[in-house]
């Protein structure tokens, strides 16, 4: 058990396989809520597909990792963080639960630290090859590379334009460049995956499935046979994953992709499908799941339209998409999120930006006959 940590929050490793709930119509969870692998040990959640969470030191403080058994060996989705407090981990699971067997892959769902950040050391230690999208292990080797550089003007320029204050310009330039702080060297070649593409593990035919929104180009992996798909950061049981616009694409539009990624996903899946996700726990309720996640933006679309009656900020907006107060440690993820779906609104035609003499945008209902002109 973890020191300090009540019993009911850690499962057995003997715990039953999950089995499905006769109420697909709502989310249920087979190991109940807020509860998880001891550290270092790992669940079965399905014939041969294992469990294992790692800690993040980040204010979401777990990720959920998979081992798949692979014949003699075993196949990794997800990393963890380069920490050693997670290397030391891994340690403990390769002698345990692995029981020395090899790696024969390293499956990473998208570029982001959590999921990738271990990669390059477990790829390099077992002389396997990494798995991604070709658009995430790009864009995850453009990061790295800006790892201790000053942060750009493009940058600056955009969150000045957002409505950042002199205060929160400093925060952006010290935080730049913190990418590669958690991510060991990523390895100089990988390979492809794409969605529709199939791959053999442990006898059993797994098929990549792509959405876009959260990460350009995330991987879902899914086996039909066992019933399961390993579902990164796509979909999650209590937490909308984070849509949002950077300094390198202005005037991107993530939050249409995420919601055509949402209904292809929920439209692709049958209903009795366990979900194994990056953060909360495996459950069922994977078609409710992701139509809640579009209803839910649906509804903070239509809120933020009311709101842009008047011309208003991006920094003025975070109450049409926020439950809670936004402080200096998440404005950076606010604005991002609300620029997202401010330009969801300018590619449907209900809204327009136009700047302000102080330099900053301004975003404003634009009404159907507008939009016809």
């Amino acid at each position: 058990m973890r020191k300090g940590a009540p019993m009911s929050d850690t499962l057995s490793p003997s715990e039953p396989r999950a089995q499905i709930p006769d109420n697909l119509s709502e989310i249920s969870y087979p190991y109940g809520l807020k509860k998880a692998p001891e550290l270092g040990q790992t669940i079965e959640m399905a014939p041969g597909i294992h469990w294992l969470r790692m800690p993040l030191p980040y204010m979401l403080d777990h990720i959920n990792l998979y081992l798949i058994e692979d014949g003699d060996g075993w196949v990794i989705v997800d990393t963890g963080v380069n920490t050693s407090k997670v290397r030391d981990l891994w340690e403990t699971v390769f002698e345990g639960v692995m029981g020395g067997r090899p790696v024969t892959k390293v499956i990473v769902t998208h570029l982001h630290p959590d999921h990738v950040g271990l990669a390059g050391w477990l790829t390099r230690r077992f002389g396997v090859e990494l798995w991604m999208s070709r658009t995430d292990y790009l864009m995850c080797r453009n990061l790295v590379l800006d790892t201790g550089t000053e942060a750009p003007e493009e940058g600056i320029r955009f969150y000045r334009e957002a409505g950042f204050n002199d205060a929160q310009i400093e925060r952006y330039r010290k935080r730049f460049g913190g990418f590669g702080k958690d991510v060991s060297a990523i390895p100089q070649s990988f390979r492809r995956l794409v969605g529709g593409q199939e791959m053999k593990i442990g006898g059993r035919t797994w098929r990549a499935i792509v959405g876009s929104g959260h990460a350009p180009e995330h991987i879902c992996m899914y086996c039909p046979e066992a019933g399961v798909l390993l579902s990164g950061d796509q979909v999650l049981p209590r937490i909308s994953s984070n849509i949002s616009v950077q300094p390198t694409e202005p005037q991107a539009d993530p939050l249409t992709d995420w919601l055509e990624s949402c209904a292809r996903i929920r439209d692709e899946l049958p209903a009795d499908t366990l979900v194994g996700p990056a953060h909360n726990e495996p459950f069922y309720g994977v078609k409710v799941r992701l139509q809640a996640l579009i209803d839910e933006h649906e509804e903070d679309l239509g809120k933020l339209e009311t709101m842009l009656a008047e011309p208003k900020k991006p920094n003025e907006v975070f109450s049409a998409l926020f439950r809670r107060p936004i402080t200096d440690d998440l404005v950076h993820m606010a604005t991002g999120e609300s620029l997202a779906h401010l330009n969801c609104l300018i590619t449907r035609g209900r809204a327009r930006r136009f700047m302000g003499e102080d330099g900053v945008a301004r975003y404003v209902q634009l009404n159907r006959e507008d939009a016809a002109a």
